[in-house]
């Protein structure tokens, strides 16, 4: 057959593997419009056609709508153009598809309700931006107006939730921790009242930051003992508080006395919210980062210890 052959609509259906009743939806709408007609009205199609139609059946696969197809064919826009356009809109559409893959398996693996599963789904689709902001909003609300320690604030700041494209069940489920815990009232006054009593350790000349120094003495030391099976109650904790009050006493510049036992008693039992500890926990799921070690077993044995060591 050469480029003078006319093909019937019957056998352009053949030759291109589509149904007659498809061709006739191209045709009816000038996206392949027939080239002539026979005597008798049957549509007649070339080999221009031919891959007219040929191009329209790949371009439909691949997914692009109608109107694109046209604007293609009719060279209103260049095919790498649109082909461009629809591949930034599939990668939205791949990105959603995961997402909801991995709420539907967090929603099976927990066994959810439907609000719930509404709730999970609403913040798991949220956008970077409005992650960020979500978290934004909890940090200006429980640190706002206040100089409590300018060092964490900016940290906790820099630790924004980045959920990935394609997250995990168990990603998805601590954002949604998450974004629950910040957006929680109970949790918001908690934290806030360790913030204002930093302020107000900071204003009585408090400024050494963030004592990581300290933190790993008391993992190291009440560590062993918690290893040991030591009550923090009983005489064998005393060498573990020798351990720990003096150097207490030299990063504060206070005297090593019983009114050190009780600024540090009153210092743990503010910070002793242990959901302060799982919110970075949570951050760290979902940012894919190795979760932090729990340390509330470790400061609760420090407050019992200091608690029964100090009148009622």
């Amino acid at each position: 057959m050469d480029g003078d052959t006319l093909y019937s609509i019957g056998d352009l259906a053949r030759r291109t593997g589509l149904t007659v009743k498809t061709i006739r939806f191209y045709a009816d709408r000038g996206i392949v419009p027939p080239t002539d007609r026979s005597p008798a009205g049957y549509r007649r199609y070339d080999i221009d056609a031919v891959a007219r139609l040929d191009l329209v059946r790949t371009l439909r696969e691949l997914g692009l709508d109608l109107a694109s197809v046209r604007q293609v064919l009719d060279r209103e826009a260049s095919l790498p153009g649109v082909a461009a356009a629809h591949a930034e809109a599939l990668d939205v559409q791949i990105r959603m598809l995961r997402l909801r893959r991995a709420v539907l398996t967090a929603v099976a693996k927990r066994g959810s309700t439907p609000r719930e599963t509404e709730l999970m789904h609403k913040l798991a689709k949220l956008s970077d931006d409005e992650r960020r902001r979500l978290i934004s909003d909890f940090i200006d609300d429980v640190y706002g107006g206040l100089d409590a320690n300018p060092e964490f604030v900016a940290l906790m700041r820099a630790m924004a939730p980045e959920l990935p494209d394609d997250p995990t069940p168990e990603q998805v489920e601590a954002w949604v921790e998450l974004a629950e815990l910040c957006q929680d009232p109970d949790f918001r006054a908690g934290v806030r009242r360790m913030a204002e009593y930093q302020a107000a350790e900071r204003a009585a000349g408090d400024t050494t930051g963030l004592h990581q120094e300290l933190v790993e003495l008391v993992r190291e030391e009440v560590g062993r003992a918690l290893a040991a099976g030591i009550d923090p109650t009983s005489r064998r904790a005393e060498p573990v508080l020798g351990a720990l009050l003096p150097r207490y006493a030299q990063v504060f510049s206070r005297p090593d006395d019983a009114d050190l036992r009780r600024w540090l008693l009153e210092r743990l039992e503010v910070a002793e919210d242990p959901r302060a500890e799982r919110y970075v926990q949570l951050l760290s799921v979902v940012n894919g980062w190795p979760v932090p070690e729990t340390l509330v077993p470790v400061f609760d044995w420090l407050t019992r210890a200091l608690r029964a060591r100090l009148p009622g």
